[in-house]
């Protein structure tokens, strides 16, 4: 999800392009998210990139 969410789409986009609910995307990202200790989403997406998973 965090790859998906990257280039800033919005969570609609992101279901679209992963083909699940938006809120499936958003319990994805959320948990991505508290799992990285980030801010927000865009916050994990920058510390995933630090750590080179996305």
């Amino acid at each position: 999800m965090l790859e998906l969410a990257a280039d800033g789409a919005p969570v609609a986009e992101i279901a679209r392009r992963a083909a699940l609910s938006p809120g499936t995307v958003r319990n994805y990202l959320s948990s991505a998210t508290a799992k990285l200790g980030a801010e927000n989403r865009h916050a994990a997406v920058r510390l995933a990139r630090s750590k080179g998973w996305v």
